[in-house]
């Protein structure tokens, strides 16, 4: 693939080993998805991982480990399609995830969104101020390996860092699985009439994703927290008093009936202002994508660094995509009563797939470019295709259907959005690494090749990895759940709203309120803006609302220690060093706990026990709950402090090789 004295680039080394690592992260981000709701990004971590690797290999280039990241990216946004599809297993629609429906699904949207973005690539790249804040950071992070010995150096450990860090918090996740630790406290109790609780996992790999999202995120998910626990909880148990449940139950059904429709309601509020904010830069960066085409056309000769994709091999696969989709869409009405309307149906779903998706790959596009892929909130997005396709389908079909085909119009639905969702998530990857590529002199055509590599190991791995799940832990709210159920936040909200939509039910009271809360929110971000002050992002504020207060306290602690060390790196006297080795620290806690969650996933999938690797019975709670506390509290300190002395005693050396 690379000839002559031209730098390698798009070589078949790169490839695997951007697949090996696709399918690694993919597992981890599918496990952190469904626990949690959220994903991390990937490229960072691949990079540091491929030059430490092809260093030791002749002819490595800085464009080949550009590659690599290129295809591990797709890991940590394919992956986030778990954020749609498990809700057909919870509306019982699939018993498990079939390997070619699923992987279809995934492979269509992702290659769909490669497409819709390349001629967004000099709209919302070249021509573009955006800052790109990850695609940067990936930048600066592969142009160590130009910087000779002391480039290789720090490489190294980087990569030391993330082993280390990955197996402190694999280690302590494992201890967790003996009982000899406890890895998450609650209390619940009465507050007047009414009752709420403290709650909060003790988990590596939340306060790692707390670190990477920041100090406004965590702020917002801080503010979450407050409304739904603070202020909901009491108000709405008090309204609703349950004796016959304990004050957890109780808690615990206001939260799911009420709480969480509140936090929807602001999601979906929150997502829309979003859109209205990039629609008019969207839109002039397309103008200006146009433009520049009629010029090349005209006969302007591009250099190496400006050659995308060819137009018609643009056009040419996305139109030979929607044949498996619409073969995917008639899967679903074919023996069911809506049969009867299904070229209706597919050819609604196919011309959705087509507008909408385009407009979500310019909107996600504009997203990475702004805040960066891993803090887009893809999963806003998906809410509103959801509600779309319900909406279509109001349209075409009315509200009039027996059981089995309000079944099957909400797994239309849900697949709809699946591949719009994978449509978006690549969109918002690939304008992402094409920024890195620009900074670092690489060919456009061969990363969009390479990230449509990424979307195939991706789509093969996530089937199989959902189904161990699946089988092991259940989801929340499915029959056969156990405790170790995951909650796959998302998929459960979308579902929910796709079928309150298409049966006309649904808690719209709280969703009201939750839209007009949402509002609130965006005036006091824009406010907030205005004055210079740190931002309250509408989204964040949801999932703090959302999700269970387990999830997001140790997600703030991490957003806070995140900041205290981003503060002290900045003083050093190589900031930009020193940040870097904390985001590899944080990335170092996500992967390990992630995979051993797949690892453990496979013992319960095999015993068929989730109790499997208990050494002590419930007994033995006080002792291993104190004992998790310090523990997990200790190894915090200790790791952070071994990050900090490396970053100056590695300066230090530097200093003196010269």
């Amino acid at each position: 693939m690379s000839s002559g004295t031209t730098p390698a680039e798009l070589t078949w080394r790169g490839l695997l080993l951007g697949g090996a690592l696709t399918l690694l992260f993919t597992a981890a981000n599918v496990y952190l998805g469904l626990k949690v709701g959220l994903t991390f990004a990937t490229s960072i971590p691949a990079a540091v991982i491929s030059m430490a690797v092809l260093r030791h290999l002749p002819g490595a280039t800085v464009l080949e480990n550009n590659i690599v990241q290129t295809v591990a990216s797709a890991a940590g946004t394919l992956s986030a399609i778990i954020f749609v599809l498990p809700g057909l297993v919870m509306i019982g629609w699939w018993h498990g995830f079939p390997w070619l429906t699923t992987a279809g699904i995934t492979a269509t949207g992702g290659i769909l969104g490669v497409m819709f973005s390349v001629p967004l690539r000099r709209a919302l790249v070249v021509d573009s101020d955006l800052p790109y804040p990850e695609g940067r950071a990936a930048a600066e992070v592969l142009a160590l390996g130009t910087q000779g010995a002391a480039g290789q150096a720090d490489s190294a450990l980087g990569l030391r860092i993330l082993i280390w860090n990955s197996l402190a918090s694999a280690g302590f996740a494992i201890l967790a699985q003996t009982r000899l630790v406890l890895d998450s406290a609650a209390t619940w109790f009465r507050v007047g009439a009414g009752a709420t609780g403290i709650a909060g996992n003790l988990s590596f790999a939340l306060l790692g994703v707390g670190h990477l999202v920041g100090l406004s995120v965590g702020a917002a998910m801080a503010l979450g927290l407050v409304i739904a626990w603070v202020v909901l909880a009491p108000i709405l148990t008090a309204q609703q008093p349950m004796p016959d449940m304990s004050v957890e139950a109780w808690v615990g059904a206001v939260f799911r009936q009420e709480v969480r429709f509140f936090g929807a309601g602001v999601m979906g509020v929150a997502a829309i202002w979003t859109l209205v904010r990039i629609a008019r830069p969207v839109l002039g960066g397309i103008r200006s994508a146009l433009a520049a085409g009629r010029a090349r056309q005209a006969g302007a000769t591009l250099v190496l660094e400006e050659r995308d994709l060819p137009v018609t091999v643009v056009l040419l696969v996305s139109v030979s995509l929607l044949l498996p989709i619409g073969w995917l869409l008639w899967d679903i009405l074919a023996g069911t009563s809506l049969e009867r309307h299904g070229v209706l149906l597919v050819a609604g779903g196919l011309l959705f797939v087509g507008v909408i998706g385009l407009v979500v790959a310019a909107v996600t596009g504009y997203m990475a470019g702004l805040i960066g892929a891993s803090n887009s909130p893809v999963s806003g997005i998906g809410i509103l295709a959801a509600l779309a396709s319900s909406a279509m389908l109001l349209g075409l079909l009315g509200r009039d259907a027996d059981a089995q085909s309000s079944g099957a119009l909400v797994a239309y639905v849900l697949t709809v959005t699946g591949i719009v969702f994978s449509i978006c998530t690549i969109a918002n990857d690939n304008l992402q690494d094409l920024k890195t590529g620009q900074l670092v002199g690489a060919t456009p055509w061969k990363q969009q090749t390479a990230l449509i590599v990424g979307v195939v190991f991706g789509s093969a791995i996530i089937p199989p990895v959902l189904n161990v799940l699946a089988t092991s832990f259940g989801f929340v709210g499915t029959p056969g759940a156990g405790p170790n159920a995951l909650a796959a936040p998302q998929a459960g909200l979308i579902s929910t709203l796709a079928k309150g939509v298409l049966s006309g039910e649904g808690n719209w009271r709280m969703l009201g309120w939750g839209a007009a809360a949402g509002v609130g929110l965006v005036a006091l971000d824009e406010t907030l803006g205005r004055l210079k002050r740190l931002r309250i992002p509408p989204l964040a504020a949801a999932f703090g609302i959302y999700l269970p207060m387990k999830l997001i306290a140790p997600l703030v602690a991490g957003a806070l220690i995140g900041t205290v060390y981003e503060r002290w790196a900045r003083r050093q006297a190589d900031p930009e060093r020193a940040i870097r080795l904390g985001t590899l620290t944080a990335t170092g806690l996500i992967v390990g706990e992630s995979l051993w969650g797949v690892a453990f996933a496979l013992i319960v999938y095999v015993s068929g026990d989730d109790a499997a690797l208990a050494l002590v019975g419930d007994g033995f709670g006080g002792p291993a709950l104190i004992g998790g506390l310090v523990l997990f509290a200790g190894l915090t300190a200790g790791l952070y402090r071994q990050t900090r002395r490396l970053a100056v005693e590695g300066r230090r050396e530097e200093q003196s090789g010269r």
